[in-house]
This record gives C-alpha cells, sequence and structure tokens, in this order.
C-alpha cells in the first residue's frame, strides 16, 4: 500500500481563506450591490418595486463573479481586496444615494 502524503498546513488555511471569501465576502459585496443599485435605480426614476427586484436579481449574479473572483485571483490577499474594495465603494454609494434622500430611501 502505498503512503498517503497531505497537503501543507498553510495550504490548507489559504483555500480555506478563498472559501471565506466567497461565501461571506460574496455575500457582503452582493448586499452592498443590492442596497446601492436599488437606491440609484430609484433616482433614475424607476419605480421602488422594479428597482429592488432588478437590483435584487442582479446581486445573484455579483455574487457568482465574486466566487469565480476570489479562486482566479493570483494571491489570498488580492483575493481579499477584490472583495472588500468593490463592497466599500458600494458601501459608499449606498449611503452617498441615501444622504441625498434624505436619509430615509
Amino acid at each position: 500500500m502505498s503512503k498517503k502524503t497531505s497537503l501543507p498546513a498553510a495550504y490548507r488555511w489559504l483555500v480555506a481563506s478563498r472559501s471565506v471569501a466567497a461565501i461571506f465576502g460574496g455575500y457582503l459585496l452582493a448586499a452592498a450591490w443590492a442596497a446601492c443599485m436599488s437606491l440609484w435605480l430609484q433616482k433614475t426614476g424607476m419605480a421602488r418595486v422594479d428597482a429592488v427586484t432588478t437590483a435584487t436579481m442582479s446581486s445573484f449574479v455579483v455574487h457568482l463573479c465574486a466566487a469565480i473572483w476570489v479562486f482566479a485571483a493570483g494571491t489570498t490577499q488580492r483575493a481579499w481586496i477584490g472583495i472588500v474594495l468593490p463592497a466599500a465603494l458600494l458601501a459608499a454609494g449606498t449611503w452617498l444615494a441615501g444622504a441625498g434622500a434624505g436619509g430615509a430611501a
């Protein structure tokens, strides 16, 4: 019988970190996308229900693209930056859209 070799612990931690980034970071990015887009689409004149539906439906694609990005990125650090930076920008866009509406969306 041949001896099984296991992967180094550092490699397993990097894969675990990417998995967390894909699952929870992707969810964060998708939620920020949905919030930001629903407010900005309302500002373009779209009805509230249509804006929320459009933003929510498109957030599934954003989550999928985030998960693909995390595992396609060259390094784990770059993967996390590629998730956190757009999420922060979308959060700022959400805040700006909400501030322009008097704080109420």
